[in-house]
């Protein structure tokens, strides 16, 4: 059975691959998801996006509710930009989610250690990112409060 879904929480997803960024925003409608999605291509772009600097100055903002963040990624990669967002007294309130192919076991661990709320291997075919996307919004915009965007 499906939570009620917090359709007001903005989902902000960081990740370089276009062809990723697709297919979740197609697993989101599939499921019926109506939450807004926003995508950055960095961890660099994430921090500007969030403190509203470089191209994202001056505007509109929407603040999000969840951060759906790749690991590997050009110029800032999500371990730094993690790092730098746990280190910021607003920007840590904003729940985590790495969102990764990595398995490794010394991914999980930085990551748990730097402060992420969960970590999720990518599946590798559409019906399992379903699956995942539905028991993400199921708990995350469903069952939890998230503070205020």
């Amino acid at each position: 059975m499906n939570a009620k879904i917090n359709s007001k929480v903005t989902i902000l997803m960081a990740d370089d691959d276009p062809d990723d960024q697709i297919l979740l925003q197609e697993a989101l409608r599939e499921n019926n998801i109506p939450n807004s999605v926003f995508f950055v291509e960095n961890g660099e772009e994430l921090i500007e996006f969030l403190t509203k600097k470089g191209k994202f100055e001056g505007k509109e903002h929407i603040n999000p509710g969840l951060i759906l963040l790749d690991l590997n990624m050009p110029k800032m990669d999500g371990r730094q930009a993690l790092k730098l967002l746990k280190a910021d007294p607003i920007l840590k309130k904003i729940p985590i989610i790495v969102l990764t192919t990595s398995r490794a076991d010394n991914d999980i661990l930085e990551c748990y250690d730097l402060g992420v709320n969960s970590f999720i291997s990518k599946p590798v075919n559409f019906h399992d990112l379903v699956e995942v996307t539905r028991e993400i919004s199921n708990y995350w915009l469903g069952t939890v409060s998230l503070p205020e965007n």
